[in-house]
């Protein structure tokens, strides 16, 4: 039998009370309802129901003892016992995915949050700060990438390492591209990620980034990015004809942050749950397992079905993703890149290279190249040792802005 709280049924004798004024012709209607808070809508609600069930209708029936909506207690348990023994650390979201389809919760997610969260496993989180407006997605994929690195004890199984995720995921769609762990946020790895996406989809027409030091040079706390000294990534963006987007806050690449916290809720209890404890394994779970269902999980379709991706061609990635530097050529025709020593053999129908400016090449690798204008002089191994004869080069077309001919600017990292 359903029981109903002494402060309910008190509340519905109230209200009785003033409608029996209201009918008897004591009160106005309107009165009545600002007697009771209530709108002029519900009093003629709560008018009918008097009229037609009786006094029993204006009872709040959302206070019955025991919920009509209740679960058993059983059931209960069995989600909070799951949690606890299985899936510890997983955000709600991930927790209900799992629990619906690996073990057959019927119960919905917000249910299943307020359970979590009054059994004290699940944090409650701060009300958001103030309103912001929301940046309209691009609309064809491939027109805006986001890059990003995220430093974190990825590998639960071993806490006392931390390593960097380097993410690409596409703006328009929400289609994470590129995830791998790497030692560090270092300029080869994400010259790694951007050889991997261009060389699977094109090149994009912007890439959004942040602040750190291999996307830009900030002399000064405060001050903009220095486009007299651009760094190796920025020289390569503009030499492919790829615009990059600055981010000044954490607000501003909203996306990029949000996609930062879904990663580190999900990623690394997954590789807690399946016993990663290597980079390598993790790596091939990223690619083979995690990153085909984040997408069916996250991605949207385009507002443009159109792809915004540019074809790659034959554009060599070697000679644009990778360290180049400026050099002075010795008087024993050598140059010098950090510690390396390279020799330029005797070139055809040149006596000497002395004194000639040219272009030294670190490529992804390993290896060296050494270039004069459009003609590569040679080729090296990654310990300096010479590898092939002089051949021509192969370089953009003339359209994707050849930045060897128009750029004598110091290079930095």
């Amino acid at each position: 039998m359903d029981y109903y709280p002494p402060t309910t049924v008190e509340r519905a004798m109230r209200v009785q009370e003033v409608m029996l004024k209201a009918m008897s012709g004591q009160m106005k209607w309107l009165e009545a309802a600002d007697v009771l808070g209530v709108r002029p809508r519900t009093i003629r609600h709560w008018k009918w129901r008097l009229e037609h069930e009786g006094m029993g209708a204006l009872l709040d029936r959302r206070c019955r003892v025991p919920s009509p909506r209740r679960v058993p207690g059983n059931e209960v348990e069995a989600i909070l016992r799951l949690y606890r023994e299985r899936y510890t650390g997983f955000n709600v979201r991930h927790f209900h995915e799992r629990a619906v389809r690996d073990h057959g919760v019927t119960r919905s997610y917000t249910f299943v949050k307020h359970v979590l969260q009054a059994a004290g496993l699940i944090r409650r989180h701060r009300t958001r700060g103030k309103h912001r407006l929301r940046r309209e997605r691009r609309a064809c994929f491939g027109e805006m990438l986001h890059l990003d690195g995220s430093r974190h004890p990825w590998l639960a199984l071993v806490p006392e390492l931390r390593q960097s995720l380097i993410a690409v995921a596409d703006d328009a769609t929400s289609r994470l591209l590129y995830a791998q762990l790497w030692p560090s946020e270092t300029r080869t790895a994400v010259f790694h990620a951007l050889r991997a996406v261009f060389q699977q989809h094109g090149l994009p027409q912007q890439l959004y980034t942040d602040r750190a030091g291999w996307a830009t040079r900030v002399p000064k706390a405060g001050r903009r990015e220095d486009p007299q000294h651009p760094t190796q990534l920025q020289r390569a963006l503009e030499a492919l004809g790829i615009e990059q987007i600055l981010a000044f806050s954490p607000q501003a690449r909203g996306r990029g942050e949000r996609l930062n916290r879904t990663l580190q809720d999900r990623l690394v209890n997954e590789l807690r749950l399946v016993g990663i404890r290597t980079v390598e394994a993790a790596n091939h779970y990223l690619d083979h397992t995690f990153l085909p269902d984040y997408n069916a999980r996250f991605a949207r379709p385009p507002a443009d079905p159109a792809t915004g991706f540019v074809p790659l061609g034959d554009v060599d990635l070697d000679q644009y993703l990778c360290v180049e530097a400026r050099r002075r050529v010795n008087r024993d025709n050598t140059v010098v890149l950090g510690k390396t020593v390279l020799q330029i053999p005797k070139q055809p129908g040149r006596r000497s290279c002395e004194r000639r400016l040219v272009l030294v090449r670190h490529h992804l690798q390993g290896g060296y190249s050494i270039h004069l204008g459009s003609r590569r002089l040679a080729r090296y191994d990654r310990l300096g040792r010479l590898r092939t004869p002089s051949t021509p080069l192969r370089l953009l077309p003339a359209e994707r802005q050849d930045h060897l001919s128009k750029s004598s600017g110091k290079i930095t990292c």
